[in-house]
């Protein structure tokens, strides 16, 4: 029994001694990585990318401007995903003299041609054979503002439509432009106007009137 926790022991020891190893990280290699990731279409910025480095299983997400920065070491793997574009790698380099190093990583699109969707606005052929018997073929949208445009709806419409602020104000500012026209005067009447009399008599010679 005493063995087995001799053997148990040595045995937890040693495991702990090889995880205590590989905690301990040599600060001097350690560099910061920074850099931009664009898009290989038009070199534009690709704002929130992971950067995620698997050596040492730590990341970070890039700017709304594609820039990252981390602490990274010589040969660490880093891989760059964004929705819409490629997964792609980058090994950092392990001949580096400085502990700051700067990248312009570059990510493709990812293009998949889709089958073909028909989208119908009936659900069945009875439901399309009913609109299609019910259809005004040239009751367009054209057709439709023209004839909402139309003279006759427009003064149908204008005179059903009570007198608003801005309409109050116009007549009463035509009714004082006329005062202040004809002021120490009498009121313009037509009937006394010889222009519009001599109007009249040139329209009824011509055969206006009767046309009319």
């Amino acid at each position: 029994m005493k063995l087995k926790a001799l053997i148990f022991l040595t045995f937890f020891f040693h495991l702990f001694g090889i995880k205590a190893q590989r905690l301990v990280v040599d600060t001097s290699t350690m560099m910061q990585l920074s850099g931009v990731i664009v898009s290989d279409v038009d070199l534009e910025p690709i704002p929130y990318v992971t950067v995620y480095d698997k050596s040492i299983r730590r990341g970070v997400i890039a700017d709304f401007y594609g820039f990252f920065s981390l602490v990274t070491f010589p040969g660490d793997t880093l891989f760059f995903s964004s929705p819409g574009h490629n997964t792609s790698s980058f090994i950092v380099p392990d001949t580096l003299e400085e502990n700051r190093y700067s990248i312009i990583h570059m990510l493709t699109k990812n293009l998949q041609n889709l089958p073909e969707i028909t989208v119908y606005p009936w659900p069945s052929k009875d439901q399309f054979a009913q609109y299609f018997l019910n259809m005004k073929p040239y009751d367009d949208a054209m057709r439709r503002a023209q004839r909402e445009l139309s003279g006759e709806s427009l003064a149908f419409v204008s005179a059903r439509i009570d007198t608003d602020a801005s309409l109050a104000y116009g007549y009463s500012q035509n009714q004082r432009n006329t005062k202040l026209y004809t002021n120490g005067q009498l009121p313009v009447n037509n009937l006394l106007n010889p222009y519009s009399w001599a109007k009249l008599i040139s329209d009824w010679k011509e055969g206006k009137l009767s046309r009319q």
